[in-house]
């Protein structure tokens, strides 16, 4: 049977038909091969995600600027002559002023940041499920994706963008009325200066935690508490990496804030550019590196972790062997002299019809014979091939016995290891 034809529209939102979710396989290369093949041969896909991010960071966008023109706008049409008298009405003193206009404006903005972010939210739920599926598979659906997307991890992210949005407007309330206390010397000053500090940390911690949260809901499906928990182990169980991904995540952010000019310029065409789904793709490169090595180990190995595998399968059925030849000792062919059997005197044999005497004669000539053996082994006891097999094995035993004394005590080190996670979840 032909298949049916479908317009564009119908092809980009729903795609070729498959089932299930995209089945993550161990990459070929390292992961920074795999982010910069990604990066390269995907270029105008991620532009085209950008955009579908963009679209839902709009309402963010405009309230940031309308913002930084109000906060403009009042910085030169405010009174700051403190005490000169400039301007009508007259103004005395304006000392705090300045701080109690920009405490009153944030108190605006950064709330009406809370409901702008949950919106953006819509949107990076639907970029990161893109940019994840760029990573793991050859192709992808970019409407129907980005729509499963939504429907996929939208809780998660909103979760994550409204604990974020919550924490950063108490730090920048917190901030703004240390400074307004400061300017005018009001009791209390000392406490809110150092909340102001402590809330910037948790703004620091929780943006880590956030970013976690992103990443663990795109990729499993968990309660709202669960998320948070593993999201919050696995920030501070990778803390120095997490930290250094974040930084290269983000670091356009940095160049649209902290720079001016040509710099800012750059980093706001950036933005335009590819900056949401580059953020998206280093940061799900770096989970999903995250997730094989502390979550869910891949199902088919690395030819570099099979060729380890089997080398330690070697080395430990060489030590097995080894176990089991001391265990039963020396081997008395090898290890000490024996008599030959031709030689010296033989046992006397008893008669069918024997006597004491006979009995007698036997004795003698078994302990004739032992005699004779141990006078030939104390002769023969310092021949090289005794010496040498006997040094050998000793040397070995006590090898092996110190590895193993090694391997118990290392064993015995309460080594970190990777936490329980994914409590409640399903991948």
């Amino acid at each position: 049977m032909a298949e049916k034809r479908r317009g564009a529209v119908s092809r980009w939102l729903e795609g070729k038909e498959y089932e299930g979710d995209i089945v993550r396989t161990v990459p070929p290369t390292g992961r920074i091969r795999l982010f910069w093949d990604t990066f390269k041969g995907r270029f105008g896909r991620l532009i085209l995600v950008n955009f579908l991010m963009i679209l839902f960071f709009l309402p963010l966008i405009a309230v940031l600027f309308y913002r930084v023109m109000s906060i403009g706008g009042q910085q030169t049409l405010g009174p700051w002559g403190s005490g000169l008298g400039v301007g009508y009405p007259i103004v005395p003193d304006v000392t705090g002023v300045y701080e109690l206009m920009i405490l009153r404006s944030d108190l605006i903005f950064f709330a009406l940041l809370i409901p702008c972010l949950l919106i953006g939210g819509i949107g990076l739920a639907g970029g990161a499920y893109l940019t994840r599926n760029l990573i793991r598979t050859e192709g992808i659906f970019i409407f129907k994706d980005f729509l499963r997307g939504i429907k996929r991890g939208f809780w998660s992210v909103f979760e994550a963008a409204f604990i974020f949005s919550l924490i950063l407007f108490l730090a920048r309330y917190t901030g703004n009325l240390a400074d307004y206390y400061v300017a005018r010397s009001l009791p209390m000053s000392g406490w809110l200066i150092a909340s102001k500090v402590i809330g910037y940390l948790l703004v620091a911690l929780f943006s880590v935690i956030c970013l976690w949260m992103i990443g663990l809901g795109t990729s499993y499906k968990l309660g709202p508490w669960a998320l948070f928990k593993n999201a919050f182990v696995l920030s501070f169980g990778t803390f120095p990496q997490t930290v250094l991904f974040a930084a290269l995540a983000v670091w356009p952010v940095f160049l649209v804030i902290f720079t001016s000019g040509f710099w800012s310029l750059l980093g706001i065409f950036l933005f335009i550019l590819f900056g949401f789904s580059y953020a998206c793709l280093v940061w799900m490169d770096y989970a999903d590196w995250a997730f094989d090595k502390f979550v869910s180990p891949p199902a088919v190995p690395t030819p570099k972790e099979e060729a380890k595998a089997a080398a330690r399968d070697v080395t430990e059925a060489r030590e097995d062997v080894q176990r089991l030849i001391f265990s039963h000792g020396k081997s008395d062919l090898a290890s000490r002299p024996l008599r030959p059997i031709d030689d010296g005197a033989g046992i006397y044999r008893l008669p069918e019809k024997f006597s004491r005497d006979d009995l007698k004669k036997l004795n003698d000539s078994k302990a004739n014979m032992q005699r004779e053996i141990d006078e030939y082994v104390e002769a023969h006891k310092n021949d090289p091939q005794y010496v040498e097999y006997n040094r050998l094995f000793e040397e070995r035993e006590r090898a092996l016995q110190e590895a193993q004394k090694a391997k118990d005590k290392k064993n015995k080190k309460k080594s970190p290891k990777p936490p329980k996670l994914l409590t409640g979840g399903k991948k």
